[in-house]
């Protein structure tokens, strides 16, 4: 994942849209991690619009500062600043951009690739209501967008949906290889393991039923799925591992937006 990037909209931007920004901006954040520097120009629409990113630093505060570097020369006042940048507080953009510019922060996560991410958002008190409706739809072209009133959350939100889709794969290879260990050749194994998440989760958002209706439906008492729950369910067992690693991520962001 890029370390940071941000989108700036012209208060006169009718070049893009939302769809076409929502896109240059995910691939941005969430691209091959193909390294350039500087200004990305759209099609030669600046100054109306432009999407800005940095990567080859050696670390995220340097990146950081390329980006504001490589943008600074582009942001007009009354500008739309849309920053998904990890751990990087609305403070630091009106810092930047001037004390009264509007300022959206948001953190998506990489299922906005394919149209389905969830991504939320923060404004502060510049963002006028025509600006809060181009945030929303930018943002809701690529998945479902959830508004917050306290910017404090997105450090939680980050370690839940911004770095969860990790977890969902990591869960992934291990399924896949547990089913190694138990007997199955790799290629099987893997197949099962991803079309099974995959599944799941399609019949999760389907159903709309609660997560734990759906464990239930699917455990018959004394069988095979119970007896692998007894052992995921333990005291030990997954819920607080994923409260560390929850915890660990939400740090994280947290001392990034210190540094």
């Amino acid at each position: 994942m890029i370390v940071c990037a941000a989108l700036v909209v012209p208060p006169t931007s009718t070049v893009f849209t939302p769809q076409e920004l929502a896109h240059k901006l995910v691939a941005l954040d969430y691209g091959n991690g193909t390294a350039y520097a500087g200004l990305q120009m759209l099609e030669g629409a600046m100054p109306r619009a432009a999407v800005t990113h940095c990567a080859g630093a050696t670390s995220p505060a340097e990146r950081f500062a390329g980006l504001l570097r490589a943008t600074e020369r582009i942001v007009v006042r009354g500008a739309l600043v849309i920053s998904v940048a990890a751990g990087k507080t609305i403070a630091t953009f009106e810092q930047w951009c001037g004390k009264d510019a509007p300022v959206v922060r948001a953190m998506p996560n990489t299922p906005a690739a394919v149209g389905r991410g969830i991504t939320a958002m923060v404004a502060n008190a510049h963002v006028d209501a025509g600006q809060r409706a181009l945030a929303l739809a930018l943002l809701a072209a690529v998945g479902e967008v959830v508004t917050l009133d306290d910017e404090a959350l997105l450090d939680a939100v980050t370690a839940v949906s911004g770095s969860g889709p990790a977890y969902v794969f990591y869960l992934t290879e291990c399924l896949a290889a547990a089913g190694r260990t138990a007997g199955l050749d790799e290629a099987l194994a893997v197949q099962l393991a991803r079309a099974t998440v995959a599944g799941a989760g399609e019949l999760m958002r389907q159903s709309g039923l609660p997560a734990e209706v759906l464990r239930q439906n699917v455990t018959s008492p004394k069988g095979t799925t119970q007896a692998a729950l007894e052992v995921l369910m333990a005291d030990d067992g997954l819920k607080p591992l994923l409260e560390k690693a929850v915890a660990a991520a939400q740090r994280r962001s947290r001392e990034l937006g210190k540094g």
